[in-house]
């Protein structure tokens, strides 16, 4: 960034018309920079998002892809000023939205970036009807010249999302999860942003309504020029929305490319994975796949640390210098990274005949003090057990033996303790009377 635009992150207090440029002279519209995420203090404390780092251009879909807990929402949320960052920064047209800002930019960020949540039922109030809900942004920010001049935008945004404006009457709970969704969507659109943080809006919704609700989306870019950061876990979904997608994997950026480029080279092994995961429509395939697992452990950063680096083809991997090296001599190849394998049928049976046989010499030997498979579920080792067995020992071990034999594993333990205690107790008694015998007598 130029020095002009480092002054204008410092000093503004609202945002300009335009965002910096990049070397390709696309505008970007929200940046990233080495964004730390940290949950508590002290030894408690959870780095839930690490030097996170990516650009947003204007008018583009960027998916963020990973796994549940990999760190998505928390970026997202960062982004609206939520989550603060612990370390980095986040900017918005060129200027710091992170941290402590003046509360008319503050203001300016609700205004320019809004929020469709995943649970569509949990984000609306429940006591509020839809008219109040669409309407709230347009009350704080007095977006509106009179009350008909809000009246007309409501009902015409209810009516874009597919709604209709005898439904502004009502309450959310009188909706289906995806006429829930539209009125999530509505109350974003109608604050007519600029970015919309999209955090796994089709999740929750039934197959058939996610693709009325992503062309809703669609649509709306089209018509309003709206940038959207597409939070999700499912590469089959933002494969045919995204512009660009960033792969996260426990709070680390692992790679980011454009929708082709990730998909026909999935450098990083954990984008491979994922990849590998998305189902075959085909059940026969899908039977037949073979699903690539990723490891952790096959990377090693003891002593040459990773960073996310751009290979060429505004392709950013995340590796040490070795992987780097490697990852970039096979993108040069220009051959296109085969992700999935169909076995067929007599492969297959060969491959879980061998993992039978694996599974069989790896297998733990169950001994009598291990947890049983299938345990009784009146197994409990019930403290009582064990004082029945030190009052009467020796049929507190008879009793032992017949549980054992039952594998109630619990129960036998605690009996044997009761009995071998009470036994122990007991002797100690016959030998303390027996000394004090052997005194009187001397």
């Amino acid at each position: 960034m130029s020095q002009n635009n480092e002054k204008l992150t410092q000093t503004a207090s609202t945002f300009p018309e335009h965002g910096p440029l990049d070397e390709n002279g696309r505008e970007i519209l929200l940046s990233v920079k080495n964004v730390d995420i940290t949950f508590g203090k002290g030894e408690g404390a959870v780095r839930a998002v690490k030097d996170a780092s990516f650009d947003i251009y204007k008018g583009e879909t960027f998916s963020l892809v990973g796994e549940s807990g990999s760190g998505k929402t928390t970026i997202g949320r960062a982004v609206i000023r939520v989550n603060p960052c612990a370390a980095g920064e986040i900017d918005y047209k060129g200027v710091r939205i992170s941290g402590k800002i003046p509360r008319s930019l503050d203001r300016e960020v609700i205004r320019n970036i809004q929020m469709v949540f995943q649970d569509p039922a949990a984000s609306l109030n429940e006591r509020a009807t839809v008219d109040y809900i669409i309407s709230e942004g347009l009350y704080n920010f007095h977006l509106y010249e009179n009350e008909a001049d809000r009246v007309k935008k409501v009902e015409t945004i209810i009516e874009e999302v597919g709604l209709l404006p005898e439904h502004l009457t009502r309450y959310p709970h009188e909706f289906s999860g995806g006429q829930r969704q539209r009125i999530g969507l509505a109350r974003a659109m109608v604050m007519e942003p600029e970015l919309v943080i999209a955090d796994e809006p089709i999740s929750a919704l039934d197959v058939s309504i996610r693709a009325q609700v992503l062309n809703l989306m669609k649509d709306f870019q089209k018509e309003r020029g709206l940038t959207y950061l597409f939070i999700a876990h499912d590469l089959s979904i933002v494969r045919f929305i995204s512009d660009r997608i960033a792969v996260i994997y426990k709070g680390n950026i692992v790679e980011i490319a454009e929708t082709d480029e990730l998909f026909d080279y999935p450098l990083h092994p954990y984008t491979h994975s994922l990849i590998s995961a998305i189902p075959i429509p085909d059940p026969q395939l899908e039977k037949n796949k073979v699903l690539f697992t990723y490891d952790p452990s096959i990377h090693d950063y003891s002593t040459d640390k990773p960073e996310l680096v751009n290979i060429g083809h505004n392709h950013f991997v995340y590796g040490n210098k070795e992987e780097i090296e490697r990852y970039k001599a096979i993108r040069e190849k220009g051959e296109p990274i085969k992700t999935i394998t169909i076995l067929t049928p007599e492969e297959r049976e060969e491959a879980d005949r061998k993992r039978l046989e694996e599974e069989r010499e790896h297998r733990p030997v169950v001994s009598a003090d291990d947890v049983i498979i299938n345990r009784p579920s009146k197994d409990t080792g019930s403290i009582w057990y064990g004082i029945l067995a030190f009052l009467l020992p020796i049929l507190g071990l008879i009793a032992a033996v017949i549980f054992r034999n039952h594998n109630y594993i619990r129960n036998y333990k605690m009996l044997k303790r009761g009995a071998v205690a009470g036994l122990i107790v007991r002797a100690v008694i016959i030998a303390f009377f027996l000394l004090m015998l052997l005194i009187a007598t001397l």
